[in-house]
């Protein structure tokens, strides 16, 4: 449950800036010290449908969840790293308000998704391609999440670690009840892989693992059902896609990643979410990047509609 290679400041530039331009929607694709003033307060199986949830005591699917991502004072890595987190959760309730206006039915549950683990162009001296975000930061949106009464979720980046390698780390932290995980695919390498220059890629295997990781660690520490959240914005991203499906005990997220136009993002949408339906379903949009960027109604207007939004 180690943390080797710690990240004690915001990188001054990201994998993620690096391949901006490449990070477009790819549906058919390939088959430390935190700064006090940030803080001013204290087998197979046939793809289940959203309304089949295996889950129901959860967050899922009486709320929809609204996000905002990032990095933590480096605005070329999402919008969390654009603004402090007062501010940030002041825009973030803002933005909440325009989903509540457009579905009044269903009410909007607000937080962060800070990325926990970075990928780096280089080995690190573990060779893992890898870089921890300083435990301060995750101490400190921890304890500011929960005095708001916000989620938080916990984005890793992998490169040469497996999963479990990489989100197990982060065990102290998850084991709030607020506090859940997210996996983003495009940096998990294999061998001869090196982050911002190949696309990665997990298994159908490695997210079952995580479901089973998750209701093992919300049983053990009694707690409520946690939401996982996977990334995807090509179809090689999620090889054996097939074989995912709903574990009680937990909330599976396939959330459709890339900027692009209205039409490509809702191109893959179609392709990685509405054809292949596990349990739930997410969208990210990107403030920057996605020209137009979709309104609340047009997102809610997809199909299924998007029970994550995450805004980056």
């Amino acid at each position: 449950m180690s943390r080797p290679n710690r990240l004690p400041q915001p990188p001054q530039r990201s994998l993620m800036e690096v391949r901006a331009s490449r990070r477009r929607t790819l549906a058919l694709g390939g088959g430390a010290a935190v700064a006090a003033t940030l803080f001013r307060s204290g087998p197979h199986s046939i793809p289940a449908l959203a309304q089949d949830a295996a889950t129901t005591t959860g967050l899922l699917p009486e709320n929809r969840l609204l996000l905002y991502y990032g990095f933590p004072q480096n605005e070329n890595m999402g919008i969390l790293g654009e603004q402090d987190p007062v501010a940030l959760l002041e825009a973030l309730n803002a933005q909440a308000e325009e989903y509540r206006a457009a579905d009044p039915d269903r009410p909007v549950k607000v937080g962060f998704e800070l990325i926990a683990s970075v990928a780096q162009a280089y080995p690190q001296d573990d060779g893992s391609y890898i870089a921890d975000t300083d435990e301060e930061y995750l101490d400190a949106y921890t304890q500011f999440t929960k005095e708001n009464e916000i989620l938080l979720f916990l984005d890793v980046q992998m490169g040469m670690r497996t999963p479990k390698e990489d989100y197990v780390g982060l065990e102290p932290w998850l084991k709030e009840p607020h506090v859940h995980l997210a996996i983003d695919p495009e940096f998990a390498m294999r061998e001869g892989e090196v982050p911002g220059v190949n696309y990665g890629q997990i298994t159908g295997a490695d997210i079952t693992e995580a479901q089973n990781y998750l209701v093992e660690l919300a049983t053990k520490n009694s707690i409520p059902p946690k939401v996982l959240i996977v990334h995807q914005f090509r179809l090689d991203m999620i090889e054996q896609k097939e074989t995912v499906a709903p574990v009680p005990g937990v909330q599976l997220v396939i959330d459709e990643d890339g900027f692009g136009t209205p039409e490509e993002k809702t191109e893959t949408y179609e392709v990685v979410i509405a054809q292949q339906p596990i349990e739930f379903h997410g969208i990210k949009l990107f403030y920057q990047q996605d020209v137009p960027l979709l309104t609340p109604a047009e997102v809610l207007a997809f199909e299924p509609t998007p029970d994550v939004i995450i805004y980056q």
